[in-house]
């Protein structure tokens, strides 16, 4: 029960609305708009909200489990929908491995990681893809996601890793540049004595 009662505390505080932010009300929306774009967020029937004197107050309307979860949660999405609008998020991911590398053609993500052929990926709407080739030894290649929304920006990287993730043995595949990947050592070859 402490658990809910730490996402009570959450919710309960205000969320300053930084200057060149705006938000608004409208058919059960909360629209964020900022320097860097709109995000909508659809607000639960559990939940409201209210804009006073520069700050976002997240309200339950009950004392449910769910409720309490929820008022947390949703404070959470609406300081999160203010800091993409005016800053952002960002993920980046390095290539490492001979003859791994990408590339943006389009809306596509190419990426060549020892597959038969290359793995084609769509960007999604909203999100900007950048790819820099690194010069170093190891690292072969940097990609970069950014975005206003946090959720996906998070999940395009996860997608982007799940395609090759790092290899335990040689290292090798798609990792997340804060990313330790803690190499294993080989099956050592059995000795037989006679």
């Amino acid at each position: 029960m402490v658990w809910c009662g730490e996402m009570s505390k959450i919710g309960r505080k205000p969320i300053g609305v930084p200057q060149g932010v705006t938000l608004s009300i409208k058919d059960g929306l909360l629209i964020v708009k900022g320097k860097k774009g709109e995000l909508s967020l659809r607000i639960p029937q559990e939940i409201s909200v209210e804009v006073l004197n520069g700050s976002v107050v997240v309200k339950r309307n009950g004392d449910s489990k769910k409720e309490r979860a929820i008022h947390g949660l949703f404070r959470q999405l609406i300081n999160n929908a203010i800091i993409g609008v005016t800053e952002g998020f960002e993920k980046k991911l390095d290539i490492i491995g001979t003859g791994y590398k990408a590339e943006v053609k389009g809306d596509e993500l190419i990426l060549y990681v020892g597959f038969s052929k290359p793995y084609s990926m769509k960007i999604p709407q909203g999100l900007k893809v950048s790819v820099e080739q690194l010069k170093t030894v190891e690292k072969n290649f940097r990609i970069t996601v950014q975005g206003i929304d946090k959720q996906l920006v998070g999940q395009f990287a996860a997608d982007i890793r799940r395609v090759r993730p790092p290899n335990v043995y040689v290292g090798k595949g798609i990792r997340y540049v804060d990313e330790v990947v803690i190499k294993k050592a080989g099956k050592k070859a059995a000795t037989t004595t006679k």
